[in-house]
């Protein structure tokens, strides 16, 4: 009568486990590993706080952050970065948000600036002059 929804697929790298090369991934996955290379997946990205992810590309839809990554990252939906995070690399994502202690370097660019508000003018300063 009712139609459970299916649980989403688990792709899961323990700690001891370290890969070389691409990964991809449907559903949810978990590095608390070491993983060398691409990964592509269609779903969620975890890095727990013992895992390390370390590539050209990372991509995937949502991004929690709680260990070691090192790579171009696109998330489409939001990347955050755990107050025991360390994020080196170049950020394309659609919402972001970092808590205090989290270590981050690169460049980052959000999305779709079109859900942002309109830009208001500069009101002008208390004192100031115009030439």
């Amino acid at each position: 009568m009712f139609r459970r929804k299916p649980a989403p697929l688990l792709t899961y790298l323990s700690q001891k486990t370290e890969i070389e090369g691409v990964i991809h991934a449907e559903g949810v996955l978990r590095v608390d590993g070491i993983v060398h290379g691409t990964v592509e997946v269609k779903g969620d990205l975890e890095i727990s706080a013992s895992g390390l992810v370390e590539g050209p590309e990372v991509k995937a839809h949502n991004i929690v952050v709680q260990g070691v990554l090192k790579a171009r990252v696109f998330a489409e939906g939001k990347l955050t970065l755990s107050r025991t995070a360390r994020l080196e690399g170049d950020v394309v994502a659609g919402a972001l948000e970092i808590e205090s202690g989290a270590y981050y370097t690169g460049y980052i660019e959000t999305r779709d600036a079109r859900s942002l508000p309109p830009a208001r003018e500069v009101p002008e300063l208390y004192g100031s002059t115009e030439a």
